[in-house]
């Protein structure tokens, strides 16, 4: 999946946007038919910032109550005393026995006993409403100044978390039953390669990791150098970020092999997804280490910063896009901060829903349904549309055109790239999207007790679709706007427009202005005439 799909799209967000400076609605004056990808792009972006920022309240929440010791939803608070001790209720409903971290989850967090479903959104829990201020307001601050601000902020956010994953595989190697929890994170199942909703997941964590079709790397690549080698940028970012995730493995296998040596069960049965491994599952692993607090406290401060990582990058593709279109608001500080501010301020107000007994149940379908859907359209669409559109061919001499210098390797490699883009990558989104939609009717959809209805799941699929009617729509305000018969209003809609070229004539223009001129250093041969020996005998007879 990463091979296939996850490093050709990196490349191809990465090049489009270096190459034609400008973010995820503006770049496609590339191909003025496709402009609607920037649009969806937007939508779903807006749509992850909405329930990523409600991780961050989650976050914020198990931060400040990690402060308390023992922790809260540890069997040394004495509000856990009965349950630990065995002298607990099972659930109604399932007969299922809950630990303190299910109920400490679901009850003092979520509240989500208080809420029915989708239909019973119930209250807002102002704990979290204020958890979920304050990081909207750390996300403001920390893009104020634009792309200088959060480029300076990353360097701690983005190298914390490896030194915390470092002291957590340190801790988590020198635990009796770690051994047992790497040994189920390294040993592959692989008939579950037959299972459709393995590659859809896969799919997800790739796009998510690497951050593909929200806009946010078009939006990053529109600041660097036009002759920025962006091949060898594809393949050590997308390394390093897989590198990484394996890396992180191991802090949470450890950890969880260890609870399951404590409990006596197998790991697969301490092991959780979603939601529940980051809040409940590895919690409840830390509770039962020596020093719990410390360790608490690094994990979800460690949560935070990835956070606030992923939050930048699709903020900045949101406002790159509005500022491109707006160019007035980037010259003047003011209205570009109130801009920033009122946009930060309208997703909290979106986001309440989120944090409501019942926002559980809405976080979960925007997470299953609407963003991946989003996200592959998205993908198919643009990869699609660069390919025949505006021509792979035509794609791959620009990026060698801005590599300028191009090592062998790089034209070799573009081989490669250019039979995924063509055939590879779309045929396997295509293949994901076909399941989702059959899926969304043969399977059922569920949080806890909670079972979604269809049109709760059609909700979501409509939520993710708005992407696909986004580039259905401008696709047709683009025909519209020109002349001729139908066949040549396509053809002139998809042909790039004349200011597609002029940043990077600029930048050429620039570039070739700083060249030192050329020194030859070689043999030469100087040839003397009579007009020469007469004119240096005049001067010598002059000069007596």
């Amino acid at each position: 999946m990463l091979i296939v799909t996850g490093v050709p799209l990196f490349l191809m967000e990465l090049s489009l946007g270096q190459y034609g400076a400008a973010g995820p609605i503006t770049v496609w004056k590339c191909c003025p038919l496709l402009k609607g990808i920037g649009i969806g792009m937007l939508c779903v972006s807006t749509l992850v910032c909405l329930y990523y920022n409600v991780i961050i309240a989650w976050t914020f929440y198990y931060l400040g109550s990690s402060f308390q010791s023992p922790l809260p939803w540890s069997c040394e608070a004495l509000a856990n005393a009965a349950i630990c001790s065995g002298n607990i209720t099972a659930n109604n409903s399932t007969g299922k026995v809950l630990t303190p971290t299910e109920i400490f989850w679901n009850t003092q967090v979520l509240g989500v006993l208080h809420s029915e479903g989708l239909h019973d959104p119930g209250p807002v829990r102002w704990p979290l409403a204020l958890c979920l201020l304050a990081a909207w307001i750390i996300i403001f601050l920390c893009m104020l100044k634009g792309i200088r601000s959060s480029g300076k902020v990353v360097y701690v956010t983005a190298t914390f978390p490896y030194f915390v994953l470092i002291v957590l595989i340190i801790r988590g190697a020198t635990l009796e039953g770690s051994l047992q929890g790497v040994a189920f994170y390294l040993t592959p199942d692989w008939s579950r390669l037959a299972n459709a909703q393995v590659w859809n997941d896969a799919a997800s964590q790739i796009f998510y990791s690497l951050g593909i079709g929200v806009g946010g790397l078009l939006s990053m690549a529109s600041y660097n150098k036009f002759d920025n080698n962006v091949i060898r940028d594809t393949i050590v970012i997308t390394t390093g970020n897989c590198c990484t995730s394996f890396f992180a493995g191991f802090a949470i296998f450890s950890v969880l092999g260890h609870m399951a040596y404590r409990k006596g069960v197998p790991v697969g049965e301490v092991a959780d997804t979603g939601p529940g491994l980051a809040f409940v599952a590895y919690p409840e692993a830390l509770a039962l280490l020596p020093g719990s607090v410390f360790w608490s406290i690094m994990f979800f401060l460690m949560l935070f910063m990835l956070g606030v990582d992923t939050l930048f990058g699709n903020m900045e593709g949101i406002t790159t896009a509005v500022l491109d279109e707006f160019p007035h608001l980037r010259g003047n500080p003011l209205q570009k901060s109130l801009f920033l501010g009122a946009l930060c301020f309208f997703f909290y107000l979106m986001g309440l829903l989120l944090v409501t007994n019942g926002g559980i149940y809405w976080f979960t379908l925007i997470d299953s349904f609407s963003t991946s859907f989003g996200l592959i359209i998205i993908t198919l669409f643009m990869c699609i549309g660069i390919s025949f559109f505006y021509g792979v061919n035509q794609f791959c001499q620009d990026i060698l055109d801005m590599i300028r210098h191009c090592p062998p390797w790089c034209g070799k490699v573009l081989i490669y790239f250019k039979a995924c883009w063509v055939f590879c990558t779309p045929f396997l989104l295509l293949f994901i999207l076909t399941y989702i939609f059959i899926e969304m009717y043969r399977t059922s959809l569920h949080y806890g007790d909670y079972v979604y209805p269809l049109w709760g799941k059609a909700l979501g699929v409509c939520m993710g679709a708005t992407c696909c009617l986004q580039i259905l729509i401008w696709a047709i305000v683009a025909i519209t706007k020109e002349t001729g018969t139908l066949k040549e209003r396509f053809q002139k809609s998809i042909r790039p427009l004349n200011s597609w070229r002029q940043n990077t004539l600029n930048s050429t223009v620039r570039a070739e202005e700083h060249v030192e001129p050329e020194q030859v250093d070689a043999p030469y041969t100087v040839t003397l005439t009579d007009m020469d020996i007469t004119a240096m005998t005049w001067d010598m007879g002059s000069q007596a």
